[in-house]
C-alpha cells in the first residue's frame, strides 16, 4: 500500500518532526514539574519509555485538529502531551500483559526495570494524562477521554473472550478494534477540536475522521503482523496467530474458505499455534483466500471515508494546509511499514 506522492509526504514529515520536537520539550518540562519530590527511579523509568522512539501521531492529531478549528498556542502542546502519555501507558501495560521482551527494537520497561516498575509507571502516565485533559479541556473533554479509555478496556476484554474462536464475525472484529483503537484516536481529534472552540459539526467530523483512521491503523497493524519486516516493525511476525487473535486477514480467509480449506484453518487455530510450520501453513491459506489483499482494500476504504469527513472544512481557505496534512497522515497510515 505505498504512496507515490512524495511532496505531501515531505510536508507531513516536516510538520510531524516540528510538532514532535515541541512535544518532547513540553514533556520534559512537565515531568520536571510534576515529578518534583518523587522517587528518582520513577523519573528514570518515565524518561526511558517516553523518549525511546515513537512517531507522536496522537499529539500530532491533537495539534492539527485544533489548528483546523482556529487555535494553535502553547497550552495546546501540553494538551497534546496528555495523549502521548496515555498512548505510552497503554504500550507499557500491553508489554506486561504480553510478557514482551522488546519494543521498538529495545528492551521493554518491564524487561529493563521489572514488572512492578512498569505497572506503576503506566499508572502514573494514565493519571497525569487525565489531570491534563481535565485541566485544559474541562469536564466535557474529560468525559470524552474517559469514555474512550473505558471503551479501550472493554475492547480488550472482548478480544480476550474471542481468543481462538473461529466463529468470530466481521462485526465483532470491528467492534473490538473501534473500542481498542478507533475511539481513542477519535477522542484525540474531538478534544483537539473542543479545545479550539469548534462547532459541534466540526467536532463530529474530526471525530469521524479519527475513528476511521484509527480503524485503518489497526487493520494495517494486523497486516504487518503477517507481512511486516521484523527489522522495521521491531516485532516477530505471527504473534497475533500465536496468541489466538482472529484479526482481519485471518477472519476474511475464514469467511472466504470452504470445505477442506476452512477445516484446515480451523484446525490450525485450535492446534499448537507455537509451531512455526503451523504459522507458515496458515499464511499460505490466508494468501490463497486473498485475505491479505482484501484486508488492504478494507484499510483503503476506511481511509477514504476518513478523508471524506474533512469535507466540512472545504470552504475554510485559511486551514487548507492543515487539512492537507490530515489527508497526508491518513495516506501515511496505509503506507507505513512499522
Amino acid at each position: 500500500m505505498p504512496t507515490t506522492d512524495t511532496a505531501p509526504a515531505s510536508n507531513l514529515r516536516h510538520a510531524a518532526a516540528t510538532v514532535a520536537a515541541r512535544i518532547e520539550t513540553v514533556m520534559r518540562t512537565d515531568l520536571e514539574t510534576a515529578l518534583a519530590g518523587c522517587d528518582p527511579l520513577l523519573m528514570e523509568v518515565l524518561q526511558y519509555t517516553l523518549f525511546n522512539g515513537g512517531k507522536r501521531i496522537r499529539p500530532l492529531l491533537t495539534v492539527l485538529c485544533s489548528r483546523c478549528c482556529g487555535r494553535d498556542d502553547e497550552p495546546l502542546y501540553l494538551l497534546a502531551t496528555a495523549f502521548e502519555y496515555l498512548h505510552v501507558a497503554t504500550l507499557v501495560h500491553d508489554d506486561v500483559i504480553d510478557h514482551a521482551e522488546q519494543r521498538r527494537g529495545q528492551a521493554t520497561v518491564a524487561a529493563r526495570h521489572g514488572i512492578p516498575a512498569a505497572i506503576l509507571a503506566g499508572d502514573w502516565l494514565h493519571a497525569r494524562s487525565m489531570h491534563l485533559i481535565g485541566r485544559l479541556a474541562g469536564a466535557e473533554g474529560l468525559d470524552i477521554f474517559c469514555q474512550a479509555t473505558a471503551s479501550m478496556v472493554n475492547g480488550e476484554f472482548e478480544q480476550l473472550r474471542a481468543i481462538g474462536d473461529s466463529t468470530t464475525t466481521r462485526q465483532h472484529y470491528f467492534s473490538v478494534i473501534r473500542q481498542k483503537t478507533g475511539n481513542l484516536i477519535a477522542s484525540t481529534c474531538a478534544i483537539g477540536a473542543l479545545f479550539a472552540g469548534a462547532t459541534i459539526a466540526e467536532r463530529q467530523a474530526l471525530a469521524t475522521y479519527g475513528d476511521h483512521i484509527g480503524a485503518a491503523f489497526q487493520v494495517v497493524d494486523d497486516l504487518l503482523d503477517y507481512l511486516g519486516d521484523p527489522h522495521s516493525t521491531g516485532k516477530k511476525t505471527g504473534n497475533d496467530f500465536v496468541e489466538g487473535k482472529i484479526t482481519l486477514p485471518l477472519l476474511l480467509a475464514l469467511n472466504s474458505a470452504s470445505g477442506t480449506d476452512r477445516q484446515a484453518i480451523e484446525t490450525l487455530i485450535r492446534g499448537d499455534r507455537t509451531r512455526p510450520e503451523a504459522y507458515h501453513r496458515l499464511y499460505a491459506l490466508i494468501e490463497q483466500q486473498d485475505g491479505f489483499n482484501a484486508s488492504a482494500d478494507t484499510a483503503r476504504h476506511l481511509v477514504a471515508s476518513a478523508v471524506e469527513a474533512l469535507a466540512i472544512f472545504a470552504d475554510a481557505t485559511e486551514v487548507q494546509a492543515t487539512v492537507a496534512l490530515l489527508k497526508d497522515l491518513a495516506g501515511y497510515i496505509l503506507a507505513r511499514n512499522k
